[in-house]
């Protein structure tokens, strides 16, 4: 008998309890950061060191940050269901904790790329937290982190949209679902799945319609999903 498939919809509410601070909460980095000058085209352009001094510190957070229980428990869920991971998120929690499919929408922290013209984009896994402006692709330009940027095309839309299109049970977890063009792809879920929206905010969120709300966090929020899906 085939499993179902169950599709994770990640953000960085998915992480927070792992010590990641995020983005857009009240205390999150766009209160210290401003966008302009580190997550921009522009802002490489402007100053890379101070954008790659950025990514820099995020990675060697991240490298001291372990996978939390709730990225587990989506793991146990492979036992029983045709798991795809979608996430919003550049840290790589959720392999580490054993995630065999995982799509990054915004690229993958643990990597850098070229920032060069080249089309097809080559990705360099990065040895520890430290990518220096010295450390330059096959071709001499310096290598970036492989982030999307403000105002950068979302590379895996397209096929995120193709994954959310075949699932049977759908976990929205953790995003604020304000960044787009990503947050529109839940949207693409069939009217037949199960939908599941967990956050502490759940109910003010714009998930639009046919959502089971649950009020908690990521790891309360995945134990009672886990207990109703299995």
């Amino acid at each position: 008998m085939m499993k179902k498939k169950l599709i994770i919809f990640s953000g960085a509410g998915m992480s927070a309890e792992s010590g990641i601070q995020t983005f857009r909460d009240s205390d999150g980095l766009w209160e210290k950061f401003r966008i302009e000058d580190v997550a921009t085209p522009d802002a490489w352009l402007k100053d890379p060191k101070m954008v790659q001094d950025f990514y820099n510190q995020r990675r060697k957070q991240i490298l001291e940050c372990t996978p939390n229980e709730a990225h587990e428990l989506i793991v146990k869920l492979e036992e029983h269901f045709d798991v795809q991971v979608i996430t919003q998120n550049i840290d790589d929690l959720h392999e580490r904790a054993g995630s065999k499919n995982v799509m990054h929408l915004h690229g993958n922290i643990r990597y850098s790329k070229s920032s060069g013209p080249a089309k097809e984009k080559m990705y360099y896994p990065i040895e520890g937290w430290e990518l220096k402006l010295s450390d330059l692709c096959p071709d001499g330009y310096p290598l970036r982190p492989h982030v999307v940027w403000f105002g950068e095309e979302v590379p895996m839309y397209d096929q995120a949209i193709m994954e959310m299109r075949t699932c049977d049970i759908l976990i929205v977890i953790g995003t604020s679902l304000q960044v787009y063009p990503a947050a529109g792809i839940i949207h693409y879920a069939p009217l037949h799945a199960e939908k599941y929206l967990i956050d502490p905010n759940a109910e003010s969120l714009q998930s639009g319609t046919g959502f089971n709300l649950i009020n908690q966090s990521a790891t309360e929020g995945m134990k009672k999903v886990v207990s109703i899906l299995t």
